[in-house]
């Protein structure tokens, strides 16, 4: 297992004992996880430059597709809270050679003719606005830093409140600035219309969340496995040689819905 699964495994555990009280705490270096091994430069700094070689010469055939893997959800929905940060998180953490996540934040809202509040949530306008928050940092940032940034607010105690605090931990160089003015502006509203037309063209429709759609198809088989264990679903879906990382133990929770 890479170095960046082991991690993943211990913030799992930090986690679960410490509840969605803070956001999860900072690597030994000031990269995170999944950036220890993009060059060597990072690998030395963060004393890992022998286990990067080793993840190196082990990656699984770019030949063979990865699992594509689709969360529909929502940003203050307890279930896909759980979820994100207790299953899929960790299980890209240790299987992003193998697997691609698109997340995609609206949910069960509905659009409404209204140019003031032209959506309604299931759990109020608060969710809107951190479903809005969510769709505009995974446009303005690369995926990578994106994903890291919405873990981190949905492990926080206040999904709102963690939004900037997050976005200046994992990218710096985007200022908040941007990110609100996506909120207010028009492309907020498009980017969050755009997951509506998503969400609504589901076939089967959605009728709870969280939705999960592997390599584009919802079968409640995989819901039911996604939900007790991702990340052994994962290594089994992989078509290719499965890496190192699949003979790990897999993590189960409580299948549970919004």
């Amino acid at each position: 297992m890479k170095l960046s699964g082991i991690l993943a495994v211990l913030l799992l555990v930090y986690t679960e004992r410490s509840g969605f009280g803070m956001c999860h705490p900072k690597p030994a270096c000031r990269y995170p996880p999944s950036q220890w091994c993009r060059s060597l430069e990072i690998a030395i700094e963060c004393r890992v430059e022998k286990q990067c070689m080793e993840v190196n010469a082990t990656r699984p055939n770019q030949a063979v597709p990865g699992v594509s893997v689709t969360l529909y959800y929502e940003s203050l929905c307890p279930d896909c809270r759980e979820f994100i940060t207790q299953q899929l998180f960790p299980t890209w953490t240790m299987l992003q050679d193998i697997m691609a996540v698109t997340l995609v934040p609206y949910g069960n809202a509905k659009e409404r003719r209204s140019a003031n509040s032209p959506f309604t949530c299931q759990h109020g306008e608060p969710e809107c606005r951190g479903n809005m928050i969510e769709a505009c940092i995974l446009h303005l940032t690369e995926h990578s830093l994106a994903f890291h940034i919405i873990y981190c607010m949905e492990s926080s105690a206040d999904v709102l409140s963690a939004a900037q605090s997050c976005l200046r931990l994992y990218a710096p160089s985007v200022p908040w600035s941007r990110v609100d003015s996506c909120v207010k502006g028009d492309l907020g509203y498009q980017l969050m219309r755009a997951n509506a037309l998503m969400t609504r063209a589901l076939n089967p429709a959605h009728t709870h969340v969280p939705w999960i759609t592997f390599n584009g198809e919802y079968t409640e088989e995989n819901e039911d496995k996604a939900m007790s264990s991702l990340f052994q679903l994962v290594c089994h879906l992989y078509k290719g040689v499965k890496p190192p990382a699949c003979a790990g133990a897999p993590v189960r929770l409580d299948r549970s819905f919004c």
